[in-house]
Formats: C-alpha cells, sequence, structure tokens
C-alpha cells in the first residue's frame, strides 16, 4: 500500500481495498483522501468495513467525519459505537474527539470517574490536553495518584497501578513553564528512593538535559544510574557542541565497566560521525554475542545505502561470523557485492552459503534488484512462483510501473493464511508434542 501511494496510485489503491478487501489499502487511501480534504470519497472507502460493525473501521470512519466539520455525526457514532457508556475504553475515545473539537472541559470531566483505572488513562488525560491550556487543572487531578505512588512501600510499590504518574506530573509542569519545578520535585524523589518507574529515571534525565543542566545530569549519570542515564549524558554532550567530551565519558566508562550498552551507543556515535574504523573498533568485542547485545548489527544496518563501506565493515579482520546467525552476515556481504555493481560475484557468493536464509531464488532476485536488473529480478520471481515469490515481485513491478499487474499478482489475504505452516499441537507445559521440540 505504502508503496503504491509513493508511487501515485491512490485510485488504484481504492479499487484493491473495494475488490479485494485489504484493510491496510482503505486505511492508507482514507488517509490520502482525508489530506486532499476529499471526505466523501473517503467515506466511501470505509463504508464496506464499517457496515459490518468492525470497531477499527468505525472508529476510522468517526475520524473521517471529525475532520470533514461533521462532529456531532461523529460524536453520534461514537455513542451508538460504545453498548457500555461507562467503560474506560470508551470514554477514552470519546473525550479525544471532545478535546478535538475544543470542548476540553468536557472531554477531562468524561474522564475523571475512570481515574481510578490505572497510569493509561492518567497518560490519556495528559496527552489530550496539550496545548488547551488546562495545565493547571491537569496538575491537579495528577497529583494524588503521584503522591500515592511516591508513599508506596514494601511489595505495593512493585504492583502500583500509578508507576508513571511521577513522571506525567513533571511532564504537565515542564509544559506548563515550570520546568524548574518538575526538576526539583523529580530529583527530591530520586534522591528519597521514592521513584517507582525506571522510565521516570530517563525522563528526568532527558528533562535536565532539554534545560541545559548538564552538571546536574552529569551528577546523576555518575554511579548507579549510569547504565541508565550516561547515554542521555553523552547525548547532551554532543546537542551542545562537545562531542569529543561526549567521546571521552563513554570511553572513560567503558575502561571502568565495560558494559554493552556503551560500546553500542559510542560505536553508533563514531559511526553517525563518519569514523567508521573507530566505530568498528569499538563494537568488534561484541561481534560475536547472541542477538540482544550483538554489536553488527546496529553498524550494518545504517550502511545499507553504503554498499562501499558495508563490504569494508564486513571484510574487516575484527569482524567474526555473525552468532547463530551466519547466513545474515553471508546475505550481507552479497549484498554489499550487488550494490556496489558485483552481482554475478554476490549471486555466486549467496548460492554457495551452506545455510540460506531464504529460498536461493528470492535471494537471487534480491541481489538483482540491489544491482538495478529489475528485468532479471523479475524474470527469477515469476519462474518460482510461490506465495513469498509474489509478495517480492510486487515491488519490483510497482518499481517498473506496472502497479495493476503488481496488484493481480500479489497474494490474498486467504492465500497467505492459507499458505502458513500449521501449528505444532502443545503439551500441557506450551512446549510442542511434535519435533523440533
Amino acid at each position: 500500500m505504502s508503496l503504491l501511494l509513493e508511487h501515485g496510485h491512490l485510485d488504484l489503491v481504492i479499487q484493491a481495498a473495494a475488490d479485494r478487501g485489504e484493510w491496510f489499502c482503505a486505511e492508507g487511501a482514507v488517509e490520502e483522501l482525508c489530506r486532499a480534504g476529499e471526505f466523501e470519497r473517503a467515506l466511501d472507502v470505509m463504508e464496506p468495513f464499517a457496515v459490518i460493525g468492525w470497531r477499527a473501521a468505525l472508529w476510522a470512519k468517526t475520524s473521517i467525519l471529525f475532520r470533514a466539520g461533521r462532529t456531532e455525526e461523529a460524536l453520534d457514532l461514537v455513542r451508538q459505537d460504545e453498548a457500555d457508556p461507562s467503560s474506560a475504553v470508551g470514554c477514552r475515545h470519546f473525550a479525544e474527539l471532545l478535546a478535538k473539537e475544543g470542548r476540553v472541559d468536557e472531554a477531562i470531566d468524561m474522564l475523571i470517574p475512570h481515574l481510578d483505572d490505572g497510569y493509561w488513562i492518567l497518560s490519556v488525560l495528559v496527552e489530550m490536553t496539550e496545548g488547551h491550556d488546562r495545565d493547571e487543572r491537569v496538575l491537579e487531578l495528577i497529583a494524588p495518584h503521584a503522591d500515592s505512588a511516591r508513599q508506596s512501600r514494601g511489595d505495593d510499590r512493585w504492583k502500583h497501578p500509578y508507576s508513571g504518574a511521577q513522571e506525567l506530573q513533571a511532564q504537565v509542569l515542564e509544559r506548563a513553564g515550570r520546568a524548574d519545578e518538575a526538576i526539583r520535585i523529580l530529583g527530591q524523589d530520586i534522591a528519597g528512593r521514592c521513584l517507582l518507574a525506571q522510565d521516570t529515571l530517563t525522563g528526568y534525565a532527558q528533562m535536565l538535559a532539554r534545560h541545559g543542566r548538564l552538571d546536574e545530569l552529569r551528577e546523576l549519570a555518575t554511579g548507579q544510574n549510569a547504565h541508565t542515564v550516561l547515554d542521555v549524558y553523552a547525548g547532551a554532550l554532543r546537542a551542545h557542541g562537545r562531542a569529543e567530551e561526549a567521546e571521552t565519558v563513554m570511553r572513560t566508562a567503558i575502561a571502568t565497566d565495560d558494559w554493552v550498552g556503551y560500546r553500542a551507543w559510542l560505536s553508533s556515535a563514531l559511526l553517525a560521525d563518519g569514523r567508521l574504523d573507530d566505530a568498528i573498533a569499538v563494537a568488534e568485542p561484541g561481534f560475536s554475542w547472541y542477538d540482544c547485545s550483538n554489536l553488527l548489527a546496529p553498524l550494518v544496518y545504517p550502511l545499507f545505502d553504503r554498499p562501499e563501506e558495508l563490504l569494508h565493515l564486513l571484510e574487516h579482520p575484527s569482524v567474526v561470523p555473525h552468532h547463530g546467525h551466519e547466513e545474515f552476515q553471508q546475505y550481507w556481504r552479497a549484498f554489499a557485492l550487488a550494490g556496489l555493481g558485483r552481482v554475478d560475484e554476490a549471486i555466486a557468493l549467496a548460492e554457495a552459503d551452506p545455510r540460506p536464509w531464504t529460498d536461493r531464488h528470492i535471494v537471487k532476485a534480491h541481489l538483482l534488484n540491489a544491482a538495478g536488473r529489475l528485468d532479471e529480478a523479475a524474470a527469477e520471481l515469476r519462474a518460482l512462483g510461490t506465495i513469498e515469490a509474489r509478495k517480492e515481485l510486487f515491488e519490483i513491478l510497482v518499481l517498473q510501473g506496472h502497479a495493476a499487474e503488481a496488484i493481480a499478482l500479489h497474494p490474498t489475504v486467504a492465500e497467505q493464511r492459507a499458505a502458513e505452516p500449521k501449528s505444532a499441537p502443545l503439551a500441557e507445559n506450551g512446549y510442542s508434542l511434535e519435533p523440533p521440540f
């Protein structure tokens, strides 16, 4: 859908929504039509989905009506859709529409009975009132929940329903022009160990960075909070033109505590500065670790459109097989070669891979596509003819200017579901009864 719209095929997207029942096409078409002010056409696209009572489509229709200025119709549709007008979820959507219409006090009143439902509804209150000059009223509503979180002790501390209320309170204080007060209150919470959520600590650090309080941020980032907020401090230094100092901070941290998070941040920062060899040197100890900590992939992905540097990275003597995913490293190298126009060499490398990550014909088509040889890539995929091949062929045909054919060949949702492997039966312990176990 996104590719079709990028290439100006709005009418084909609308047709796919109608003829094939493609929900994402309907969503994408409606957004484009509303942006162009064609609200009646947008309603026509959405109606077949809304008429069956599907909740997502009804809310999409509500949004169209609202954007068209037909506010009462939109609100009426919300009222009809919500079987239980007392439900927090229903009131949330209703309140958000009221706030967008400028009826902010009504929206707040609608949410007040549900503020005891937990942090999520409080966050909705904060979000929907932003920019509506209701910060003082919102602060009054947040205060008791933030205080309750601060005073929580024992086991209740870890299951408190408002563990993020302190950060919300600080957000509203900051947007109300009371940043110093927000910083003071959160600073006291941290000093008194009255903080329940780690995200609140990160939010506090980011607030210090936004307001140039670098000395306080440095103090926060040295000690037990370093793993959580040292990257925020280093990023703030870079934002203030102190990149060398940020690098020194991280290198010192690595020398003291060789934590993978420090290496990940510094290697990415060095890559962003065009210092690929330095980035490799920092990340190299993590190249062979397992997925969550492997530091090779974060350097690879930003280089996909820079094949010469990507090949330099992958052929660097420090680069070792990507632990547990060696086939990806082989594919990355082939992709880099194809991007440099060395497509035959790339295909030979991929075909020699003893552990291909997907069908070899699809890999070959990817490489031909990367080299700009679209006709050959399309021929490869046509010959294969599988569901996956047809999905890949879609993009190439659109790029070739054959969008209608691309849609016709793209597998339907039903075909894709039918092609999915059937799940093996599970035992009571949740593990498969059939291999692989």
